[in-house]
């Protein structure tokens, strides 16, 4: 299962160019939350492909055809930002922690679409697709997924996966690549298990790695 990376970023862009300047040069900002609150801005990082989450006003050919979700290497990329939510029934008040084992919503904050996932198969590995959907952050009830970490709140240096909770598979990324016109981005997929990772690279001997990740920068 690969890893995602993420750091916490408050949603208004003053404060989020304040807190970049900060990670990149070191500035003292007083109290830096550690663990990531309902209406942080992050990126996410899986460990395994080094790839952040990403999306784009790019449609697959095939499938759904809703916008993609991709991995990318780029590290400065404001496509790769995603606003952490509350689902359309449970509100989720900013600044709350996140609690491991709450379902969220994270919205793509420049297309304002959310992620998604269905029993589309994938364009590449015919796993199961994972697409952003909706408009304005309002979608539908698979556009949720529950926090999977190891205490009672998502911490941001902490090691997290993402379980679709309306067909419980995982949030992962493949090692294929797309050709154009989003050429070396790679798959992003949900899979249930290691069993089910049915992606044309080499197996790993760590196929569970593809669905960690972590905030990153």
């Amino acid at each position: 299962m690969g890893g995602l990376n993420c750091a916490v970023l408050p949603h208004s862009p003053p404060a989020l160019l304040v807190l970049l300047l900060s990670c990149v040069f070191g500035l003292s900002l007083g109290t830096e939350l550690s663990f990531v609150t309902c209406g942080s801005v992050i990126k996410l990082l899986n460990i395994k492909h080094n790839v952040r989450l990403h999306s784009h006003d790019v449609r697959y050919g095939s499938g759904s055809g809703q916008q993609s979700v991709t991995g990318v290497t780029a590290v400065e990329d404001s496509n790769s930002y995603w606003s952490v939510r509350g689902t359309s029934d449970t509100w989720c008040h900013r600044g709350t922690p996140v609690k491991c084992g709450q379902t969220i919503r994270l919205t793509h904050v420049n297309t304002g679409r959310n992620l998604h996932s269905h029993y589309f198969a994938s364009p590449l590995s015919s796993n199961q697709e994972v697409s952003a959907f909706g408009d304005e952050g309002e979608g539908d009830h698979l556009d949720e997924w529950t926090v999977q970490c190891g205490g009672s709140v998502w911490k941001r240096e902490e090691a997290v996966r993402f379980r679709h909770k309306a067909t419980d598979a995982l949030l992962s990324v493949t090692g294929e690549q797309y050709g154009r016109p989003i050429h070396g981005q790679r798959e992003v997929h949900a899979m249930s298990g290691p069993s089910q990772h049915r992606s044309k690279e080499k197996k790993s001997n760590h196929p569970q790695l593809d669905s960690v990740h972590r905030c990153s920068l």
